[in-house]
């Protein structure tokens, strides 16, 4: 049977009874029918691990004690029938070994974002990288959506001349509180050992820097950054405010916060230029608008008129119908998808408009987070964006 007449394969690698960010993918994944989850090591106590794949169907001799075990089980399956990718939905800390892992034994890799622990990691995998023929994609889940790829077309299509300045905001306040102990998703994010030099920053600021380079089509050069706790008693910072300079003069603002109360995922961006502006909120993801100067504001809607093909190809429903995180989410995953199927075939490939993150946008995110940190560490104004040798 052709390999186009079957579902790409997935394996995943945390996301156990518990957990939030792997239900999430697997919802995703599933979508759009390309992809089946065929066994997972979700935790790292084979008995929550069990219960997870018995909830969801199973086989119980492909729900595996540890990634390593999995990795070793699942390529001496026939090739028809092995895992194809997996996911990487665990806490940061384990990051880097799974995809390592993962790619020295052959099997493509979808992460979920910061991609590892510290950016000598992110460097280190892309170098693992170079040395097998395998694909890496990232799950900077908001560059899927639909009017965020129209965004980014249009700007580089010139509609908004040259970019003078990006403002871009995520806040939330679900950490303006000190949790309880069985919050399990703040134990670990505001854990050090597990989530690396940074909560807030790490978990959705860095959200906020890839969105405005993916839109706005520039790359951060020079950042100045102040992180701090504002709950008493936390090592990792909660909230933070980021001036940014972009590598063709424009300037920027990014706001991070998790202790803004009242905020649930007020994730927005503004887009000038000195012949219009754009402006998106990801809590109302449907709607575009752009604004001008000399003629009124217009507001562009989901599936109402003509679109670029990277919008129009992510979407699934007839206007009015909204789509939002889940959606953006499965078009990441659609993307990678198709280039497993065609993978190898570097005619089919070329033909491709994927817009799946990659190793790139990894190591400039992990760069992000801990130029964030340095910055904030340094009695110097404006820091230079570096990619290397950060802290």
């Amino acid at each position: 049977m052709s390999e186009f007449n079957n579902k790409v394969r997935m394996g995943m690698v945390g996301g156990g009874q518990g957990a939030f960010i792997g239900a999430v993918h697997r919802a995703a994944a599933s979508i759009d029918g390309e992809i089946e989850l065929v066994c997972g090591a979700f935790s790292s106590s084979h008995e929550n691990c069990l219960a997870t794949g018995k909830a969801l169907h199973l086989n119980p001799n492909r729900c595996y004690a540890n990634f390593n075990e999995m990795f070793e089980k699942e390529a001496a399956l026939p090739k028809n029938e092995r895992m194809q990718f997996v996911a990487i939905v665990t806490p940061n800390h384990l990051h880097f070994p799974v995809a390592k892992a993962a790619i020295e034994s052959g099997f493509h890799v979808m992460s979920d974002k910061p991609a590892t622990f510290t950016l000598d990691e992110a460097i280190a995998l892309k170098a693992v990288l170079d040395n097998h023929n395998v694909l890496y994609g990232l799950t900077h889940t908001y560059t899927g959506y639909p009017l965020v790829r129209e965004a980014r077309q249009r700007i580089a299509a010139g509609e908004l001349g040259e970019i003078t300045k990006v403002v871009v905001e995520y806040s939330q306040g679900w950490l303006s509180d000190a949790p309880g102990p069985d919050n399990k998703q703040a134990s670990w994010r505001l854990d050090p050992q597990r989530a690396g030099v940074s909560c807030c920053m790490g978990d959705i600021g860095v959200h906020a820097a890839n969105l405005a380079e993916f839109i706005s089509g520039l790359a951060i050069t020079k950042l100045c950054a102040d992180l701090a706790p504002v709950v008493p008693g936390r090592e990792l910072d909660d909230d933070g405010n980021v001036l940014l300079r972009f590598d063709n003069g424009a300037k920027g603002v990014l706001i991070a916060s998790q202790i803004s109360v009242g905020e649930e995922n007020n994730l927005n961006i503004r887009v000038y230029g000195t012949q219009a502006s754009i402006e998106w909120h990801q809590m109302e993801p449907n709607s575009l608008i752009l604004k001008y100067n000399d003629k009124p504001s217009q507001l562009v809607r989901t599936g109402v008129g003509s679109f670029h093909p990277a919008a129009t190809n992510s979407m699934r429903t007839p206007a009015g119908h909204p789509e939002g995180y889940l959606e953006a989410f499965a078009n990441l995953y659609l993307d990678f998808a198709k280039q497993i199927r065609v993978f190898n075939d570097v005619e089919a490939t070329a033909k491709l408009d994927s817009q799946a993150p990659g190793i790139d946008e990894a190591i400039r995110g992990m760069a992000f987070i801990e130029n964030c940190v340095a910055a904030t560490r340094s009695e110097q104004k404006w820091v230079d964006f570096k990619l290397e040798n950060v802290l």
